[in-house]
């Protein structure tokens, strides 16, 4: 059996129910080529993804003991298992475009693996996925709350985002100190951003980075505020601003020629 390994933040479920709850809700939206489990452990996702479906599927995990555990419960799947990291792929490393991501990710890496996805080449057409309660909730959060932040604006401006439920400490091993949230995120196929999805990220980093000041003194570092139909913003914080207010005002800095419109 696998061994956790504190230094990785292994965390692993042993509820069988909940576990194939969280498969039951990836629903394949989007129509992925591959669906690639995070961080698999000793496989309590992983044995119910391995069943034909109309995707290929791909385990892939930092911990070699555990791509090695898998291997030897499924030998006939060896192929489908990978020592990789996520966070390390490559554009060569999957010459696909459109997948699906499913996984008990570890809570210390867990807004990398969504910054990665955000930035993947290939369009991430649904995520299921367990993280610390805090950081899902976050991500699901609207604005004017105080989970409200950078992920929770440019995860919305592609994905709609559902909490789906919250998993308590007592059926890990070993148990973490924190209680862990299950979220769904699935691709909004017909939107059109009415800006660059990098001028975005420029825009809400900034603002989220200094968020108790007013919009007016938190956008200077990216030059004079400007004024075509977002003037109303100036007055408000980054937390009170919607993810469509976000992406008007980057619009606007890219119609002003502040921030390019081809970056």
């Amino acid at each position: 059996m696998v061994k956790p390994k504190k230094n990785l933040g292994q965390h692993f479920l042993r509820d069988e129910q909940i576990a194939l709850d969280i498969v039951e809700l990836f629903t394949g939206h989007g129509e992925p080529e591959l669906l690639i489990e995070i961080g698999p452990g000793t496989g309590v996702l992983t044995k119910h993804l391995l069943s034909p479906r109309p995707y290929q599927f791909l385990a892939a995990d930092v911990d070699l003991e555990s791509i090695d555990y898998l291997k030897d419960q499924y030998p006939f799947h060896q192929d489908k298992f990978r020592h990789q990291d996520f966070l390390g792929l490559k554009p060569t490393d999957l010459q696909l475009s459109r997948i699906g991501v499913i996984g008990n990710f570890p809570y210390n890496i867990s807004s990398q693996i969504f910054f990665k996805i955000l930035e993947m080449p290939a369009t991430v057409t649904e995520v299921v996925c367990m993280l610390q309660k805090e950081v899902a909730q976050r991500i699901a959060s609207g604005p004017g709350s105080k989970e409200y932040g950078i992920l929770s604006v440019l995860l919305q401006s592609r994905y709609k985002i559902k909490y789906a439920f919250t998993v308590d400490e007592h059926v890990f091993q070993p148990p973490p100190k924190v209680k862990s949230g299950v979220i769904r995120l699935e691709l909004v196929e017909d939107k059109i951003l009415p800006c660059h999805f990098k001028n975005l990220q420029k825009v809400v980093k900034q603002a989220f980075n200094m968020r108790r000041k007013t919009m007016r003194n938190a956008m200077k570092g990216l030059g004079m505020p400007v004024s075509e139909g977002v003037a109303t913003f100036w007055d408000l914080r980054a937390e009170q601003l919607s993810v469509a207010d976000f992406e008007r005002l980057t619009a606007a800095y890219e119609h002003e020629g502040i921030l390019k419109s081809n970056p």
